[in-house]
């Protein structure tokens, strides 16, 4: 079976993985918008990739079935928590739920990727669309305020 969910989730993984790495820890707390920082938006991808990786699991034992959540209502009432996480730990979970999440689907069998899609949700595959969203968040907020990275800074001497 042709799985074009697997490269697009390993190239947003390894977009994060670069981002990540190349942050300061004064830098993951630049405020980008909403009262999120650098790390909130991150640790945020980390909790929806790891709702999915829970749900993943859940689906194997119990067969496919749709799991609706209020979004808007999920993120308000997490923010107060992912501020409280230390900055690079939730950098460093976002990376390690992305890769729990990519290796899961990436493994799954022919018969739950089709029950998944027969649900019609795109990104319960593709994790990939909602890592870009949020990096490229990132980057055009960075970009906006004339952020540079510090780490670019030593690029330059």
């Amino acid at each position: 079976m042709d799985r074009p969910f697997v490269t697009e989730n390993e190239r947003e993984l390894e977009r994060l993985r670069s981002l990540v790495q190349r942050l300061t820890d004064d830098e993951l707390i630049f405020p980008i918008g909403n009262g999120w920082t650098i790390a909130v938006a991150l640790v945020h991808l980390a909790f929806w990739d790891q709702r999915a990786l829970f749900l993943l699991r859940k689906w194997k034992k119990d067969g496919v079935e749709e799991s609706p959540i209020d979004i808007d209502i999920t993120n308000d009432s997490l923010l107060p928590l992912w501020l409280a996480i230390p900055p690079r730990k939730a950098a460093n979970l976002a990376i390690s739920a992305a890769e729990a999440i990519d290796h899961e689907l990436a493994e799954a069998s022919t018969e739950l990727i089709n029950e998944i899609i027969a649900l019609g949700e795109k990104f319960r595959l593709y994790r990939s669309i909602h890592r870009k969203q949020h990096l490229d968040e990132i980057y055009n907020q960075i970009s906006a305020n004339e952020f540079i990275l510090l780490s670019d800074i030593n690029n330059f001497n």
